[in-house]
């Protein structure tokens, strides 16, 4: 992951920790009540707690398994490894990616995962090389123009 990437991450945990608090006054309002009809608000209450507790241990495990990606080497390198901006041709479009991992992409910002078939089938390419790709649309053709 990319240090941004990582410290978007620790900022997630951090807010998803602070809403710890007010899951616990949901469930302790909806504990006090205890009548039938606030068993559906303890309910709720409950299953917001697990889903909160699921989404930090999540980003937790993420975090602990991050490595670092050296960006100023992937800036430098002469073949597309983790942490490159690609620059293709595709057709007549030309068109701008970083490859990051799986946490970090988010297609409207042109960051592709590593592990997604255009990602995975520039990694190792160098300037100049054309790769055919094989997506759910059907088989695209990019050419590599620049490495950044």
């Amino acid at each position: 992951m990319t240090e941004e990437g990582v410290a978007r991450l620790q900022e997630e945990l951090e807010s998803l920790k602070s809403d710890r608090k007010t899951v616990a006054d949901h469930i302790h309002k909806a504990r006090e009540l205890g009548t039938s009809q606030n068993d559906a608000e303890y309910d709720n209450a409950k299953q917001e707690q697990s889903l909160l507790e699921g989404k930090i241990l999540n980003v937790e495990d993420l975090l602990r398994r991050a490595v670092i990606i050296d960006e100023e080497g992937a800036h430098h390198a002469s073949r597309v490894v983790v942490g490159s901006g690609v620059k293709v041709r595709q057709g007549r479009k030309t068109l701008h990616y970083q490859i990051v991992g799986p946490p970090e992409a988010n297609a409207a910002e042109g960051r592709i995962s590593n592990e997604s078939p255009i990602g995975a089938a520039l990694l190792g390419r160098s300037k100049g090389e054309e790769v055919e790709i094989e997506v759910p649309s059907g088989t695209i053709k990019l050419k590599v123009l620049d490495i950044d």
